[in-house]
C-alpha cells in the first residue's frame, strides 16, 4: 500500500471497565451463521474465512510462534472515499476512533491495550482504514469486546473532536510545511492524478481539514463503519473455533448498515503537467522521482503480477540491476530505489527514485538512467534475473507467515480493495508462473506509458547577501 496515515495522537492513561461479559459456550453455530471456510489447499497462511450472520467477514489465521495474536480490523473506506470538499475526513474519523464510547472513556482504549502488554495503532490509506491490536492471546476477549464497541458507538463530543482537528492539522504540517519531500511527494502525486480522489493526499488539503465538523465526522462514522462494511483478522495462537464463537458473541451481535454502492476508483489521467521541478534551501541531497500510474491486482492481475517481479528484479538490493549498475558499478548515484504496491482499486504507481553521486549532477544522471532504462527495455531483462527475482518473492511469502502481524496485514488489504482469500494463497503460484516475455512486455509499456510524472526536489541557491 501507499505510506500510510498513521495515527499521531499520545497514549492516554485512564482506563475503563466494562459491564458485560461474552458467553461462549454455545454460540458457534448460532441461527443464522454462515460459515464459509477455506479448502485446504492454502498456500501461504492456510486462513479459515467465515461471514457472520450480519455481513462481518472473520478470518482466522492459527500460528503457535508464540501465545500472543495480532486483530485486525479492516473498514472498507478510505480518503478516496471522502467526499468532495472534504479530504482528510477519513483519516480524521481514525483519530478520533480513540475518543471514547459510553463504555469507554477518551484515550482508554489505547491505556487498556498498553496495561495488558500490548500494542496498538491505526491507518489510513487511500482504500481502507485499519485498527489493529497485539495483545497476549489471553487477552483477546478483552480485546474483542472493545473494538465491537467502538465499531458502532462511538460518540464523537465537540469538545474532543475539535482539539482532534488541531492535532491533525499539527501532523499535516509536520509531514508538508516542514518537509519539503513530503510537500514535494503531494504536488506529485496531485499531478499524476488530476482533479481525482487519488490525487488527494490521505491527510487531507489543509483548507478542508480546517471546516471538517463533528457533523461530518458522524455522518461519515454511520455510513462506513458497520459489521457489513469490515473484515475481522485474527492471526496467532488461537484456536479456530473458540475464535469464531467470541467474534459472534461479540461482533456479531451489532446491527449492519445499508451500504451504498461503493463510488469507482480513480481511472488513469494523462498528466497535463507531466514534469515538476521545485527548489528548496532545506534540502540538502537532490533526487529525482518519477511516478507512473499502471495497473493494480484489481484492474489488471496479470499484468501486476509482471510488475511485482519487474519491481524485484530492478530494485532487489545489492542484487537490483540499478543498484548494482548505478551504486555499486558506475558510482553514479548513492542511493536508487524501485517501488510497486499492486493493492489498490484503481491504479497502482511504480516508482523510480535516484540520488546522484558527488561526481554526477541531478539532470544528467536523470538523462542516463532514461537511457540505461530504454537500453534494458530493448534487450530484454535477463532470464536468469528474472527467475533469481520470482524466488525471492515466493521466500518472502514463506517468511511472512513468521510474522505475527503479517497474515493480517496481507489478507486484510486485500479483501479490503476486493480481492478473495483465494487471490492471497494463490500469489506465489501466479508468481511462479510469470514468464520473461510477461515482464519484458510489462516493462516495455510501463516506460512507454503517458500516464506519468517526473520530479526534480534540489537545493535552492543561497539568497544573495546586500551590503
Amino acid at each position: 500500500m501507499s505510506a500510510p496515515a498513521r495515527r499521531q495522537s499520545s497514549k492516554r492513561t485512564r482506563a475503563a471497565g466494562w459491564g458485560f461479559n461474552v458467553n461462549i459456550r454455545g454460540s458457534l453455530f448460532l441461527a443464522g451463521l454462515l460459515a464459509l471456510t477455506t479448502q485446504a489447499q492454502a498456500a501461504v497462511f492456510h486462513p479459515q474465512t467465515y461471514m457472520l450472520a450480519n455481513g462481518l467477514q472473520v478470518v482466522i489465521v492459527p500460528g503457535a510462534l508464540a501465545p500472543a495474536v495480532t486483530q485486525m480490523v479492516w473498514y472498507k473506506t478510505g480518503s478516496a472515499d471522502d467526499p468532495m470538499g472534504h479530504s482528510g475526513l477519513a483519516h480524521y474519523l481514525e483519530h478520533m476512533m480513540f475518543k471514547g464510547t459510553d463504555l469507554m472513556p477518551p484515550g482508554a482504549f489505547s491505556a487498556t491495550i498498553a496495561a495488558q502488554g500490548g500494542q496498538d495503532n491505526a491507518f489510513t490509506d487511500y482504500d481502507a482504514t485499519a485498527y489493529y491490536v497485539s495483545v497476549a492471546a489471553s487477552r483477546l476477549p478483552l480485546v474483542m469486546q472493545m473494538e465491537a464497541d467502538r465499531m458502532r458507538h462511538l460518540r464523537v463530543a465537540p469538545e474532543e473532536a475539535l482539539p482532534e482537528r488541531e492535532v491533525v492539522l499539527s501532523e499535516r504540517q509536520q509531514r508538508t510545511g516542514n518537509d519539503p519531500q513530503g510537500l514535494f511527494q503531494e504536488k506529485l502525486r496531485a499531478a499524476l492524478f488530476p482533479n481525482q480522489p487519488y490525487g488527494r493526499p490521505v491527510i487531507g488539503w489543509q483548507n478542508e481539514i480546517e471546516a471538517l465538523t463533528p457533523d461530518d465526522l458522524r455522518a461519515y462514522y454511520h455510513t462506513h463503519y458497520a459489521p457489513n462494511n469490515a473484515i475481522l483478522v485474527i492471526s496467532g495462537d488461537v484456536d479456530p473455533a473458540t475464535t469464531l464463537a467470541l467474534a459472534d458473541a461479540t461482533f456479531g451481535r451489532l446491527e449492519p448498515e445499508k451500504m451504498k454502492p461503493r463510488a469507482p476508483a480513480s481511472q488513469l489521467v494523462r498528466p497535463s503537467q507531466p514534469r515538476l521541478e521545485m527548489k528548496d534551501a532545506r534540502i540538502t541531497q537532490p533526487f529525482v522521482l518519477r511516478e507512473i500510474a499502471t495497473a493494480s491486482a484489481i484492474t489488471d492481475p496479470q499484468t501486476a503480477t509482471a510488475l511485482e517481479v519487474l519491481s524485484e528484479v530492478l530494485a532487489g538490493g545489492e542484487v537490483g540491476l540499478l543498484y548494482r549498475h548505478f551504486v555499486l558499478e558506475e558510482q553514479t548515484a548513492s542511493a536508487v530505489e524501485v517501488s510497486y504496491d499492486s493493492s489498490s482499486r484503481g491504479p497502482s504507481i511504480f516508482t523510480f527514485a535516484f540520488t546522484p553521486s558527488s561526481k554526477e549532477d541531478l539532470r544528467g544522471l536523470e538523462g542516463t538512467f532514461d537511457t540505461y532504462l530504454q537500453g534494458l527495455a530493448r534487450k530484454g531483462l535477463p532470464p536468469s534475473a528474472i527467475a533469481a527475482a520470482q524466488q525471492r518473492l515466493i521466500d518472502s511469502a514463506v517468511f511472512a507467515r513468521d510474522r505475527l502481524m503479517a497474515p493480517a496485514q496481507i489478507l486484510g488489504g486485500a479483501l479490503a480493495i476486493g480481492q478473495s482469500v483465494q487471490d492471497v494463497e494463490d500469489w506465489p503460484a501466479h508468481i511462479r508462473a510469470v514468464t520473461p516475455a510477461q515482464v519484458n512486455k510489462a516493462f516495455r509499456a510501463l516506460l512507454a506509458s503517458p500516464y506519468y510524472v517526473s520530479g526534480l526536489l534540489e537545493p535552492a541557491a543561497p539568497e544573495a547577501k546586500h551590503e
